[in-house]
């Protein structure tokens, strides 16, 4: 055969092979190496400095549950697997199956891999991490105790969990778990109290080695005796900015966030890069409809989307670096967003059917709407640090006669009374939109993982008995396709009801220097190019 032929032919089978590894059945997942590899003329720094800030402890249990601590606390502990810009990827695990139709997980783990104390990584490490996050849940723990049915070692670098019922996102929420020490936590019984300098040993490709809550300021300096990929980046600082802009632009940060408006500062600049990022941050509104009755009636939510110009939110408050939300929740960049689900473009004058319909009139022009009963419609609107937002939402909900009085309050504040149900609207924003869509079920049919996440919690007098079994049933549903079409009919129920309204995703830009460092990437799944392990090491 000659040899472009041959060629030809060998692209074709590893094209099938791809296809073949991403329908994730009982197909064993061993095809497929790390997204990174050591070797190869890569550029190398010796230290790249990032805007710092103060997210907790980078153990799996004393980071900050809002803000990019996770991110920080995934370059020291590893998981078995992890996530490039396609998706997930054996990491920790050289390769793994999905067994009896979903109800069990075997994964293979590397030989060789130590711990940051010099001791060895063990299949009893793993079967504790999982026992451990049982009866511990981590900080972004994504399985309960519930979930696990029991973890077993099957071979000497095998182990076996069997979970206790399928779940098409368990793969996801098993395998991005940060696996610890069995040697350093089993003693541990308070672990989120723990931080002493044995709770950041893991065996990720970083070991943190300088930590000041006080200034917000971290150093993470490259594990000589890490199992994979070559660090391409010696040393990661985050350090204190006053203005992150100024800040790069003096040299003293590497990487950095820009707003549309100085935009133009940096990308006709050939010693610049600038990058949009995907919409995976993103702010809701949300109705608290156990207590309020007005807020059940799926008419009023409706009349309240139309009543919202999403584009001058975005142009006024995000200054441009944003998309309108999607009524279906999932954000347009998601993997299985739905486009064809109803939106709600400002309309006034539908809003005004509506409300009217509810019998809900207005005096005069500027008056608040109120009912026979002298029922008006005034709510109360509770916001972190959104205030801009709450107030430019505040005059368009006005001019359809519904009154919105803006309450402030910390940003902890606001999360604990959202989880705590006490608000009747309220405003949050947060990451984790790119996620597994299993995060539908267990914000809008009630299975929500104790409420740890902001992106979890905040729904009361919700129910749909369809859009419930649907989701479900997407649950169980191992084959790609067919699990997008319940997901694509789940957006369409979620679109109609309005159970809440994502107002927009924030997009944004980030601008580095190519020449001091060229290797950052987003994850398939998220926003930022310095959360990914992936940006500071060898790809091959």
């Amino acid at each position: 055969m000659p040899r472009k032929c041959f060629l030809i032919v060998l692209l074709l089978v590893i094209s099938l092979s791809l296809l073949l590894f991403g329908c994730g059945t009982d197909q064993a997942r061993d095809d497929q190496k790390p997204g990174v590899a050591k070797g190869g003329e890569q550029q190398q720094v010796d230290i790249i400095r990032l805007a710092g800030g103060d997210w907790g402890y980078l153990s799996p249990y004393a980071h900050y549950p809002r803000g990019p601590g996770s991110f920080k606390m995934r370059l020291i502990f590893d998981s078995l697997l992890d996530r490039d810009e396609k998706g997930l990827i054996p990491w920790l695990a050289e390769k793994y199956e999905i067994k009896e139709g979903g109800k069990q997980y075997l994964f293979t783990l590397r030989d060789g891999v130590k711990w940051q104390d010099g001791k060895p990584l063990t299949a009893q490490d793993v079967k504790f991490t999982f026992e451990y996050a049982s009866k511990y849940p981590m900080v972004s723990s994504s399985f309960s105790s519930e979930d696990i049915e029991k973890v077993e070692i099957v071979g000497n670098r095998q182990v076996l969990v069997t979970v206790s019922e399928p779940n098409a996102a368990m793969l996801y929420n098993l395998g991005l778990t940060p696996i610890i020490p069995k040697h350093i936590w089993e003693n541990i019984d308070n672990p989120k109290e723990f931080t002493k300098p044995e709770a950041v040993i893991g065996s990720g490709p970083y070991r943190l080695t300088g930590y000041s809550k006080e200034h917000g300021t971290y150093r993470l300096e490259a594990f000589t005796d890490y199992w994979g990929p070559g660090q391409r980046v010696k040393v990661i600082e985050f350090v204190p900015v006053s203005e992150e802009i100024l800040a790069f632009e003096k040299g003293e940060i590497d990487l950095a966030g820009v707003t549309p408006d100085v935009l133009p500062r940096f990308q006709n600049d050939p010693q610049y890069k600038v990058v949009k990022s995907p919409g995976f941050w993103g702010y809701r509104l949300l109705f608290n409809m156990g207590d309020y009755p007005v807020l059940r009636h799926k008419e009023f939510r409706q009349a309240m989307a139309y009543a919202i110009d999403a584009n001058e939110l975005i142009e006024k408050v995000a200054r441009g670096a944003a998309v309108p939300g999607s009524a279906g929740i999932l954000p347009p960049d998601h993997v299985m967003y739905n486009p064809n689900v109803k939106q709600y473009d400002l309309d006034l004058k539908k809003a005004e059917e509506l409300l009217v319909k509810l019998g809900y009139d207005r005096l005069d022009q500027n008056a608040i709407r109120q009912n026979q009963n002298g029922e008006k419609l005034s709510f109360n609107l509770l916001v972190g640090d959104e205030v801009r937002l709450a107030e430019v939402l505040k005059e368009q909900l006005a001019k359809a006669g519904i009154e919105i009085k803006v309450q402030s309050v910390d940003m902890k504040t606001r999360d604990a009374r959202v989880r705590e149900n006490k608000y009747q609207l309220a405003i949050t924003g947060h990451g984790g939109w790119g996620n597994d869509p299993d995060y539908l079920r267990e914000r809008f049919a009630g299975r929500s993982r104790g409420g740890i996440s902001p992106a979890a919690s905040g729904l009361q007098g919700y129910k749909n008995d369809e859009l419930n079994a649907l989701l479900e049933k997407q649950r169980l549903e191992f084959d790609e396709q067919k699990r997008k079409e319940l997901i694509f009919k789940a957006q369409e129920i979620l679109a109609e009801d309005v159970p809440e309204i994502p107002i927009y995703y924030t997009t944004g830009y980030s601008v580095y220097r190519p020449a001091k460092y060229d290797g950052w990437m987003f994850m398939y799944d998220h926003h930022s190019l310095s959360h990914s392990k992936l940006s500071y090491l060898e790809r091959g």
